[in-house]
């Protein structure tokens, strides 16, 4: 008996081992120093053996970081009645030798790496009560061998990359309490042999496919407590049958799928309910009052739905246990009710995007526990009531896009110590910034821009804010300090060392920026301070800032140059500073910025040439530097920016011709280089810009025709290629560009007829003025094109004078023989004057006209007939007198 059950005992030690062998990573040497053959295996770490046998029981490797796969040896664990490997980094398949495994009842193989199909031997473990298997990377379908599992109390496949459907075999499973398929990729319907389990406790289905309408229960099920199938694409509307069955239900969640109707008043039956989520459906008509039997709900969403309901609020308020509401745009109109201050245990409360009106009722200040109120994009007005501000609990105000009036309360930063975001911007608040913002410590977010506050920001405002991370004081009338020109808030602000957002814009500022600008936060990515009248120069410091993402001045009065060190943003995608007094050159250094994806430096007296170097800025989206001194020649690197969208040159003093090469400008949009110098032919290539809707040449020494290359622009919406030296015709192929709004090629030497089809119609005689050889209708302001005419009048003859005018030519030819024979017998007679003679000049002119090779270019019949008439009259006025 002894030797067999140290034999016995060696099986399960030779088995651990082989899986210590696969082991190939024990970041805490768990089981590289207490694994050995130096003692028993069932004082090993992990290893729990049974009294009597003293054969291994449970192995339980949970949270120990280890990385390997499962050999078959473990096969071999025969005793083995409970193994979780939970929380490790295993990989591969399991081994089908673990199906000897017969005694196992518990099994959690949870997130780890584990891969293939999930074996179907799993349905030969009849003892097994729990199967885990989530957070793996299973593939394939369901096996039905697990609907045999008779004694299976939990089964969790979450997060796993399974396909097919939940097989109908499920309700086969008496014994199930849990159920948790949530993001495994299963599709198909819910199977209503799901709510044929009355041992089902809590089910959750959440973010899959599945699709068609939610069953209904065919028995009671009293057992079930949580249904979750939120973020899939149910549809239909909620059968009442359903939940007539769940008399104890806590939780539904059923936000993110398709559902419309209304809400079934059984529903308000499941006086257990807890949390109710119907959130992100179609859901719509009113909430019954009915609604107030749910006296345990704590948590209520029904937001971005479409019920319209003035009276919800007030049938909501009779919930006595609600502690998060979240009716975000769902159709609330009308006012907040008095009575909404009667949930005193109401911790969030989220009423954004809808339609309410009226004021704040003063009762929200009963809201003792309060912690996050949102009423953003409403209708609100009138002052925020000062209880409001006496809820020292509160972390979160955001109210921003109403009609709300007064001041902030000049104690708000000592009232509530806990606040984290005031977010109030959009709204009609005024007066100054309260300075005990300042001791607002666990500040996160202050948003108060698009108002009517005034007054200087304080000096010390950023000196207590140290976890301020997002500030935005723009679009109000806030001023410096009128004891210093500088802004010497910013210089408080380098205290918010997590601070990544300010944006000052349209203030009136009316300071410089200070040396310590570039001492603020090193994780600060966006610094906005558009039209503020900032004075002075850029400071260099600003190139410390190494993690900024976003840098706009635009619209000062910034002098001085483009600081260098501006090379070192490397993170930089975005830098504007047009419309200031910028002086100097451009410096390269601007092209060490890999990832500067925006750049605008329009509007200021920038001198020299265009840094070549830019051409290799191949992140480059939108380039802007119109309105400078600039001069040279465009860089033949900025060709090569294959990728960029806006490329604006105008107003500068560039010279040279546009290359062949614009065509590399493959998704251009916006192109414009208007008001330089630049000569030469415009480039057929250009034709090949599919995607540009604005193109602006005006204003150059352009010359040479338009090519016919512009009609294949199939996205030209503006077009000025006005005061060049262009010549030849405007080509017909322009009449496909259907999106043309906008079009001038007004003085120019172009010549010809304008075209009258597609979006010429609606083009007015400004848009050709200047052309003196340009032809077409009166409306135009230009000559009528004769050709026209004659066509007409060809066309209105008949196909017959396509044949008659040459005849008429060829015999015009031999009539002019005729007559210089006669003339040449007359001179030799003498008899015959020089003023007696037809006029050649006419002849020929009238054998040319009608016999052109074009038929358009030939003379009209009539004009024909009228000068052979004439011909005629004179040669026998003329005969009558010449002797033969």
């Amino acid at each position: 008996m002894v030797v067999d059950r140290a034999t016995s005992n060696t099986i399960d030690q030779d088995a651990l081992l082989a899986l210590k062998d696969h082991i190939v990573d024990d970041p805490q040497n768990l089981l590289t120093n207490n694994w050995t053959t130096a003692t028993s295996v069932c004082d090993w770490v992990g290893v729990t053996c049974g009294f009597r046998h003293r054969r291994v029981r449970a192995l339980n490797l949970s949270h120990m970081g280890l990385t390997g796969t499962i050999p078959p040896h473990l096969g071999n664990l025969s005793f083995l009645v409970f193994t979780s490997f939970y929380n490790n980094r295993f990989s591969g398949s399991l081994p089908d030798e673990l199906a000897k495994l017969r005694r196992l009842k518990y099994i959690s193989l949870q997130k780890n790496y584990f891969g293939g199909e999930i074996p179907s031997w799993f349905g030969s473990f009849t003892r097994l009560r729990t199967l885990s298997l989530a957070n793996n990377s299973f593939t394939g379908a369901i096996p039905p061998s697990l609907f045999r599992l008779s004694e299976l109390d939990g089964l969790d496949l979450s997060f796993t990359d399974l396909q097919g459907h939940i097989p109908g075999e499920i309700g086969k499973l008496p014994k199930l309490r849990i159920l948790y398929l949530s993001h495994t990729g299963l599709s198909g319907s819910i199977p209503s042999a799901v709510f044929n389990i009355s041992s089902l406790q809590k089910i959750d289905a959440s973010g899959n496919m599945f699709s068609g309408s939610l069953p209904s229960a065919n028995v009671t099920m009293s057992s079930l407590r949580m249904i979750d199938f939120g973020f899939n694409n149910l549809t239909g509307s909620l059968p009442s049958s359903l939940f007539n069955n769940l008399p104890n239900l806590e939780a539904l969640y059923l936000s993110r799928n398709q559902f419309h109707g209304q809400i079934p008043a059984a529903l308000y039956g499941c006086i257990q309910l807890k949390l109710l989520s119907l959130s992100y459906n179609n859901f719509e008509g009113k909430i019954l009052k009915d609604i107030k039997n749910l006296t345990a709900l704590g948590s209520l969403y029904l937001g971005y739905n479409k019920f319209n309901d003035a009276e919800m609020l007030s049938s909501i308020s009779d919930l006595p246990s609600l502690e998060l509401l979240n009716l975000e745009k769902s159709g609330l109109t009308g006012p907040i009710p008095s009575t909404i201050g009667n949930l005193t245990l109401l911790r969030n409360i989220g009423l954004m995007d809808n339609k309410l009106t009226g004021t704040i009722p003063p009762e929200i200040g009963n809201l003792v526990n309060l912690e996050i109120i949102t009423l953003s994009i409403n209708r609100i007005g009138g002052p925020i009531p000062v209880r409001l501000f006496n809820i020292s609990t509160l972390r979160s105000i955001e109210m921003t896009g109403n009609y709300l009036s007064g001041h902030l309360p000049s104690s708000i930063g000592l009232q509530l110590p806990n606040l984290e975001r005031l977010i109030v911007g959009g709204n009609n608040f005024s007066g100054p910034i309260p300075v005990s913002l300042s001791n607002a410590s666990e500040l996160i977010t202050l948003e108060l821009s698009s108002n009517f506050f005034f007054g200087p920001i304080p000096d010390a405002f950023g000196d207590d804010l140290k976890s301020l991370r997002y500030l935005n004081l723009g679009g109000n009338n806030f001023t410096t300090n009128s004891l210093s020109s500088e802004l010497s808030f910013l210089t408080s602000l380098t205290n918010s060392k997590n601070l990544r957002t300010i944006i000052l814009s349209l203030n009136p500022l009316k300071g410089t920026l200070p040396i310590s600008v570039g001492n603020l936060s090193s994780s600060l990515e966006s610094f906005v301070a558009d039209n503020c009248q900032i004075k002075g120069s850029i400071p260099e410091g600003i190139g410390n800032l190494s993690n900024l993402v976003h840098l706009s001045l635009k619209e000062n009065d910034l002098k001085g140059t483009i600081p260098t060190t501006i090379g070192k943003l490397k993170k930089l995608q975005s830098l504007e500073f047009p419309v200031n007094n910028l002086e100097g050159s451009i410096p390269s250094d601007l092209c060490d910025v890999e990832s500067l994806a925006f750049l605008y430096l329009g509007g200021n007296k920038l001198v020299g040439s265009i840094p070549s170097c830019l051409g290799n800025v191949s992140s480059l989206r939108e380039l802007s530097m119109g309105v400078n001194n600039l001069t040279s020649t465009i860089p033949s690197t900025l060709w090569r920016l294959k990728d960029i969208q806006l490329l604006e040159l105008s107003s500068n003093y560039l010279s040279g011709s546009l290359p062949l090469d614009i065509s590399n400008l493959k998704v251009v949009r916006y192109l414009d280089i208007s008001e330089n110098q630049l000569s030469g032919e415009i480039p057929s290539s250009i034709g090949d810009l599919k995607d540009l809707a604005h193109l602006s040449l005006s204003n150059n020494r352009l010359q040479g025709p338009i090519s016919p290359s512009f009609g294949g622009m199939v996205s030209l919406e503006f077009l000025d290629l006005s005061r060049n030296n262009l010549s030849g015709e405007i080509p017909k192929d322009m009449e496909k560009l259907i999106y043309l709004k906008y079009f001038n090629v007004s003085f120019n030497g172009l010549q010809g007829e304008i075209p009258g089809g597609g979006p010429f119609k609606k083009f007015s005689a400004g848009s050709f003025w200047g052309n003196e050889a340009l032809c077409g209708s009166p409306q135009m302001q230009v000559q009528p094109c004769k050709t026209r005419g004659r066509q007409r009048s060809k066309k209105a003859s008949g196909n017959v004078f396509k044949y008659i005018l040459p005849a008429i030519g060829v015999l015009v030819i031999m009539a002019m023989a005729f007559t210089v024979l006669y003339v040449k017998r007359g001179r030799r007679n003498k008899k015959l004057k020089q003023a007696d003679l037809p006029d050649l000049a006419t002849w020929r002119r009238l054998a040319l006209q009608c016999s052109a090779e074009q038929p358009e270019e030939r003379i009209d019949i009539k004009d024909v007939l009228t000068t052979l008439k004439k011909i005629k009259a004179k040669f026998l006025k003329d005969s009558r007198g010449i002797e033969t």
